[in-house]
């Protein structure tokens, strides 16, 4: 395919463009002149669902899932977005099948899980069934980096530049690359100085990392945080786990499915793909249409119980209907989840940090994330908690970690779970100009922040759209519930716009700032805006503080962007 692009040696690979690849070859969708309809970029849910559905005779890959890594094994044309890029220890989805794939009956007609939730191994597997089965390879460009781009209004084109110096132009410009795909690693000192293995847990070596006798950090505890240590847990000499802030996890319930459930359920696929469309958050359960108060607290009591019994999600998105927007209905929600899960941690100290009595927010307006026995792990002498909220990194050793206070901590193996620079950062990272000249990066820095219409475009960016990104209900619902609702949606526009020979389309100001008006409101009905999380622009910092979500839910923003698409008011269109 090609050799690694060189850059300066670093002690652990941090940025996409460490995997950009300088390609051998000059034809197909590796040509270093490419004339193509529409270019796709991504390699995940997104892309393939726009793939299949956009008249794209070529598509690029940004993220570069499945570069021949130079730490790594991995073969160099894959697909599967963050699923090939998650391999960390213990990595999984937190979505249940049938809910997390795609509906075409001839893809999940062929295909069966073994578990209610795939492990990285399983995803990757499916995303290698999809494409024999839909046939996309052939028109991908791998290990490829989308650096720059900009649109010709004159000619109804973008050109779009990648780290190895290549151009495709292209009529539409298709961001299928979700919502996490550029990696936060805040910026402590010394970190290259660590002579132990360290990795981000979303650039983690396919090959096994051996942590058996070692000292080992995981410094962060979002969801990758919390899967590593549950791997690491049992399999570590020793672990100390990082904590600014305790993950209010919820049971996951993960169970082997056998073929005779698999049967059963296939059967009734088609129904649950339209379900799954009907639900606030993209699933097959919805919240309750009760208030908490509309129950006595036996009641609630026996409420929170078969959810918790039941697991996954249906704890924060099928509970009572004010949950994330009553602070006393919310108060309910905590205290049950608190009396649950400190009586899974021994040690008393651990447990005020890991699930306090009183909440160190409301439930669930950070999202939570699945767990089986990550609490337990905690009960183990080999397994510390280091509270770092008012004692933060100072910065790395050769041998460790120093805090503030001068506490050092040594280790031979850290896991830097720190996360993303969520939602925004993936299209902010690519370079993108507007035809007034100005840069996305630029527009969206605060205070100024996010700007799109619907959630799928942009103002200024012609014939661009976007998937499961900023302005979506996103983090807010299962990944390819919301995918399908606005990859269909962009299909038909593309094909409104062929048949009634459109130019381009570009949002206008104002219809995208009486978007952003409208996020910001249903947003400010909830909880959301009382803390600082990844809905309200996550952790990085200098970002605007804002909702970056709509939280309206699936069906009412499905019913908004049709609307929008019908009387296409919001649009300034261009005729060829």
């Amino acid at each position: 395919m090609g050799e690694p692009i060189p850059s300066p040696p670093k002690k652990f690979n941090t940025e996409l463009t460490d995997y950009s690849v300088s390609h051998t070859e000059n034809t197909g969708p590796y040509a270093k002149d490419l004339e193509v309809d529409a270019l796709v970029v991504g390699a995940g849910f997104g892309k393939l669902f726009s793939t299949r559905l956009s008249p794209a005779s070529s598509c690029l890959r940004r993220s570069a899932s499945g570069a021949t890594r130079r730490s790594s094994s991995r073969p160099a044309t894959t697909r599967g977005g963050t699923w090939r890029w998650n391999c960390y220890p213990g990595a999984g989805v937190d979505s249940e099948v049938p809910e997390y794939e795609f509906s075409w009956p001839e893809v999940w007609k062929t295909w069966d899980w073994t578990s209610n939730y795939p492990k990285y191994q399983d995803l990757r597997a499916y995303f290698d069934h999809v494409d024999k089965v839909i046939g996309v390879k052939k028109d991908c460009a791998f290990n490829t980096v989308v650096v720059g781009a900009h649109f010709d209004t004159v000619s109804g084109k973008w050109t779009v530049r990648t780290e190895d110096g290549r151009l495709t132009r292209a009529k539409y410009l298709i961001l299928g690359t979700g919502f996490a795909a550029r990696r936060y690693i805040p910026d402590w000192p010394g970190m290259d100085q660590f002579k132990g293995v360290i990795h981000h847990s979303s650039f983690w070596p396919d090959q096994e990392v051996d942590v058996k006798h070692k000292r080992c950090a995981v410094i962060g505890t979002g969801a990758s945080g919390v899967q590593i240590v549950q791997a690491w847990g049992p399999a570590a000499g020793s672990l100390k786990v990082f904590q600014r802030t305790p993950n209010l996890a919820i049971p996951m319930r993960r169970r082997q499915v056998d073929p005779a459930e698999r049967e059963r359920h296939r059967a009734l696929y088609p129904e649950m793909f339209k379900l799954r469309e009907t639900s606030f958050a993209g699933f097959t359960y919805d919240w309750s249409e009760k208030n908490a108060a509309d129950d006595t607290p036996d009641q609630r009591q026996v409420a929170f119980e078969k959810l918790w019994a039941d697991g996954g999600f249906r704890y924060w998105v099928a509970g009572y209907k004010d949950t994330l927007r009553s602070a006393e209905a919310n108060g309910h929600v905590y205290d049950f989840w608190a009396r649950k899960t400190r009586g899974r941690i021994g040690d008393p100290r651990k447990r005020e940090l890991l699930a306090p009595e009183k909440g160190p927010h409301y439930f669930g307006i950070r999202r939570p994330c699945l767990e089986y026995n990550y609490y337990e792990q905690f009960n183990r002498a080999s397994v510390d908690l280091v509270d770092v909220k008012d004692n933060p990194i100072k910065g790395f050793t050769e041998t460790g970690i120093t805090l503030a206070d001068g506490t050092h901590h040594e280790f031979d193996v850290i896991a830097v779970a720190t996360g993303f620079d969520v939602v925004t950062g993936v299209m902010t990272q690519l370079g993108l100009e507007s035809i007034h000249q100005t840069k996305l990066q630029e527009e969206w820095a605060a205070p100024s922040g996010c700007q799109t219409y619907l959630g799928t475009s942009v103002s200024g960016y012609p014939n661009m759209f976007h998937i499961y990104g900023p302005h979506g209900p996103t983090l807010l619902s299962n990944g390819p519930s919301t995918v399908e609702v606005q990859g269909r949606w962009i299909a038909d526009l593309l094909d409104k716009m062929r048949r009634q020979g459109i130019k381009y389309v570009n949002p206008k100001r104002e219809a995208s700032d009486q978007w952003k008006k409208r996020v910001v409101e249903i947003n400010d009905e909830t909880l959301f805006p009382t803390t600082t999380s990844t809905y309200m622009g996550g952790n990085v910092p200098g970002k605007a503080y804002e909702p970056v979500c709509y939280a309206g839910g699936i069906p009412a923003y499905k019913d908004e962007i049709r609307k929008a698409l019908d009387s296409m008011e919001g649009f300034e269109v261009v005729a060829q």
